[in-house]
This record gives structure tokens, C-alpha cells and sequence, in this order.
């Protein structure tokens, strides 16, 4: 039945499968020229007032986002159809963003291939705990997770330790290819610093690109958090999942306004991207528009995505997220047993 369904989607889903290089590069000219031109007028704005810089470089923070959505296409091989054309544009995109394309292009592909599937989670997602593994785990491990997730651990530290460990190093058992690519990654983001710190100085470009890389960071953070993390979202046993309620039940359609849909790259149709990752990002929307099923995927909205800060842990048998205050009284419980 899962895959009959899947068939049917499927179907209907693969006219907008097709990446169109018209449509790819006028992304690309639509996004990297204009973050160019904001990173240099908040170079020019530090000499009238830093209260000048700050919103200039915030918004070519959210330019940075819609960089990492061109970098997240040519990961599945959606953006170009001309393979060694899609890597190259991936590749720089990924110094860009600091991201290396070959190591995060596994590690998100393994996302796709297991996202709510509780028996294969830590690979590619944001840490999750079900109560019975919290309300078991031993003191020291529930202080972990309750520092992980901490907003401002999550959302403030967490943009720091993404870019300069996790995305610098890589896995012991990484391939050569993947191993090539992040050392090339990390030497040209070295070269590109160096010589932009030796182009405006070191505290301008400290100023600048700090401030671009942890509100880009944090954002880009909260859209993969919230996309996933909401009340109902669908998370079963490996026994009971299923691909594509994984996809429509346990992504969201995140509703965004406009100019911040126009930023994200359509992300917030990620229950559509789920489904089908070969989608184009500029597709996404027409995909939705043009298909019901998917249009009963959750919507969630700006005012009410921050109810999922809330959201700590998965209750297997509620379904459901909770709070660390909900199940307070089982740990309480557990204490007296032992």
C-alpha cells in the first residue's frame, strides 16, 4: 500500500523533478552578486556607524541562507543536471557557506533515507530523546541533552561548534574523495579569509563575517529544527515506518512570508523536499500547489514555530512532544524505585 502510494506521488511529483540551467543560474545571479554587494556596503558603512553595519550585515546573513539552499540542491544533484557542473557549483557554494560538499552531502543523504525513523536517528538530525530513553539514561546523560537543548546553546553556541569543528574535520572512516574535498574546503576558506582580512583589515572583516556567520548559522539551525520538531510530528519504529508519511507527516510546511520564503529557497515546502529531494528548490511551491495530498501536510507559521522550542522530548506512546516539565514526575518516580 506505502509503496503504491509512493508510486502515485511519485507520478505526479517527476515533471518537476527536472532541473532547468536557466532557471539554476538565474539563481545563482539573483543571490551571490547581491551578498557580494551587501558584505561591501557594510564594509563602507563601518566608517558613518557600526548601527549602519549591523542590519547590512544581517540581511546578507539571509543571502548566506539562500547560498546554502543552492549548496543543499547540488548535494542531492538537483540544481544542475550536468553532474561535474552541479559538484563545482556545490563545492563553492560550500566554501561559502562553510559547509564541505562531499562530507554533507552523505551525511544529509542519510538524513533523507532515515528522518523519523526512531531506530536509525544521529546521523545528519538534531539530537532527539524519547521519554523512556531520557527517564532511563543516568543523571549525566539528561544534563547533556537538557544543555543540548537549550536555546542558547542550540541556537547561540551551536552555530560556532558547526562551523569551526564539525564541518572541519571528518569521519574516521570518510572516504578519499570526501577527505579531499574538506581539506580543499577548509584551505580555501583559510585563503579566502586571509585575503579578505588583508582586503578591509581584521577588525572589519571580524565584524562583518562574525556577525553574518552566527545569525546565518542560527537561522539555518532553527529552519532544520522546526521543520521536524512540531507537536505531531511523525516518528515511528523501524517495524512501522513508512517513507512517505515520514516525509509528509513528520516534515512541515513551514508558511513563511514572501521575502522570507524568497530567502530560504522555498524550504519551508519541506515536506515536498522530503519526498522528492530531486525537486529544485524553485520548484518546491508548484509542487505543493499542484498536489492535494501534500497540502495536508502541518502548517506551521512564524507565531506559531516558537511553541516548538517547548518541544524537548518524543513520547512514544502519546506521539507527541513534550516538555522536560511533563515528565518531571517520572524521573521523580524513578528516583524512589532505585
Amino acid at each position: 500500500m506505502a509503496n503504491a502510494k509512493l508510486m502515485e506521488l511519485k507520478k505526479k511529483i517527476k515533471p518537476f523533478e527536472d532541473a532547468d540551467a536557466q532557471a539554476s543560474t538565474k539563481q545563482l545571479l539573483n543571490t551571490l552578486p547581491p551578498f557580494l554587494i551587501l558584505w561591501t556596503l557594510a564594509y563602507f558603512s563601518l566608517s558613518l556607524s557600526v548601527w549602519l553595519t549591523v542590519p547590512l550585515a544581517i540581511v546578507a546573513a539571509g543571502f548566506v541562507i539562500r547560498i546554502f539552499i543552492i549548496f543543499h540542491d547540488c548535494c542531492h544533484g538537483s540544481f544542475y543536471k550536468n553532474r561535474k557542473l552541479n559538484n563545482t557549483v556545490g563545492t563553492i557554494t560550500g566554501i561559502l557557506t562553510m559547509f564541505p560538499f562531499e562530507k554533507w552531502k552523505r551525511e544529509h543523504a542519510i538524513h533523507h533515507a532515515t528522518s523519523s525513523n526512531l531506530n536509525k536517528r544521529g546521523t545528519g538530525d538534531v539530537w532527539i530523546m524519547t521519554v523512556e530513553e531520557y527517564v532511563k539514561s543516568s543523571p549525566f546523560k539528561r544534563l547533556q541533552y537538557r544543555l543540548y537543548r537549550n536555546p542558547l546553546v542550540m541556537f547561540g553556541f551551536g552555530p560556532i561548534y558547526m562551523f569551526f569543528i564539525t564541518n572541519r574535520m571528518n569521519r574516521k572512516d570518510a572516504k578519499k574523495k570526501e577527505r579531499k574535498n574538506t581539506y580543499l574546503t577548509n584551505i580555501a576558506i583559510v585563503a579566502l579569509s586571509l585575503a579578505m582580512i588583508w582586503l578591509v583589515g581584521l577588525p572589519a572583516f571580524a565584524i562583518i563575517q562574525g556577525i553574518i556567520l552566527f545569525v546565518s548559522g542560527s537561522l539555518g539551525i532553527w529552519l532544520f529544527y522546526v521543520q521536524h520538531q512540531f507537536e505531531d510530528s511523525y516518528f515511528e519504529d523501524e517495524s512501522e515506518w513508512d517513507y512517505v508519511q515520514a516525509a509528509i507527516d513528520g516534515s512541515s510546511y513551514y508558511k513563511l512570508p514572501r521575502v522570507l520564503q524568497w530567502l530560504t529557497g522555498n524550504i519551508g515546502y519541506h515536506h515536498v523536499h522530503h519526498l522528492s529531494p530531486k525537486v529544485p528548490n524553485y520548484n518546491l511551491e508548484q509542487v505543493h500547489e499542484k498536489t492535494p495530498p501534500l497540502q495536508d501536510a502541518t502548517t506551521i507559521t512564524l507565531k506559531t514555530s516558537l511553541k516548538s522550542i517547548r518541544f524537548r522530548l518524543y513520547d512514544e506512546n502519546k506521539k507527541t512532544f513534550v516538555s522536560f516539565k511533563a515528565i518531571r514526575h517520572l524521573i521523580k518516580d524513578r528516583q524512589a524505585i532505585q
